[in-house]
């Protein structure tokens, strides 16, 4: 299995975004060979969480097997959050303004779904360091970094922030990221903390994926962090295999 733990439909403001449709993402996966991918959907992260949840469940009713949902979450508003359905819960402290530590959102730790954050070295709502802090509170969520922190310089120091918190993942989508960068991520955590993700439609998938296959990895590395591990996070299985128990 090929999982793309991180992606998106749907258009931003401040990028431009040439195919921002499920279709198009839909036979970019087709041609590489990806299964499926988490997605939120940008009118979710931007203005308006509930309205984009329904139409990233819409888009995944449309395409089964193919989409899981990342329901957004935004703590000013206390977006209605559902269990059924749904890979988790999908957090971007900076467009919200509102740090990952605060208790606003209390609501998503106890729902203890796996929970997708946008993550970024040195900002004040989202360096990694506050990965550290809400993993030791909530020992029983899931927690995905996404990007790892952005940006090249603080990639090692997120590993290290989060090495003793077996619930963080690092999520290794961005324009910054390289293949020997996943190799050594892959050294300095361990290969099972590693997940796959593109960015897509933001980033082009095929690039993404592309910094998975030529990464020096071993066979058994490279299977773990483009899809091994984050169905054994999801409980997900191959077509010809029942599902299993999410990990926790």
């Amino acid at each position: 299995m090929i999982l793309d733990a991180h992606g998106h439909v749907g258009t931003w403001p401040d990028f431009l975004i040439p195919q921002p449709t499920a279709e198009h993402l839909v036979s970019v996966m087709d041609r590489i060979g990806v299964t499926a991918m988490g997605i939120s959907h940008l009118l979710g992260v931007g203005p308006d969480a509930v309205r984009g949840n329904e139409l990233a469940m819409e888009i995944a009713a449309r395409f089964p097997g193919r989409f899981g949902v990342w329901q957004v979450y935004n703590p000013h508003h206390r977006t209605p959050l559902v269990t059924d359905g749904v890979w988790g819960v999908k957090l971007h402290p900076d467009v919200h303004q509102c740090r990952l530590d605060d208790p606003l959102y209390e609501p998503v730790w106890r729902l203890g779904l796996p929970v997708l954050a946008h993550g970024q070295t040195d900002s004040v709502w989202s360096d990694p360091a506050q990965f550290a802090a809400v993993a030791a509170r909530h020992p029983h969520v899931p927690l995905l970094m996404g990007h790892v922190g952005l940006w090249p310089y603080g990639f090692g120091r997120a590993a290290r922030l989060v090495a003793d918190h077996p619930n963080v993942f690092l999520e290794t989508c961005g324009s910054k990221m390289t293949g020997r960068w996943l190799a050594k991520l892959a050294a300095l955590a361990g290969a099972e903390r590693v997940l796959f993700g593109s960015d897509s439609c933001f980033l082009d998938l095929r690039t993404g994926y592309g910094r998975v296959v030529l990464a020096p990895l071993s066979d058994e590395d490279r299977a773990l962090i483009q899809g091994g591990n984050l169905a054994r996070l999801l409980g997900l299985a191959p077509p010809d295999e029942p599902a299993r128990p999410p990990a926790r």
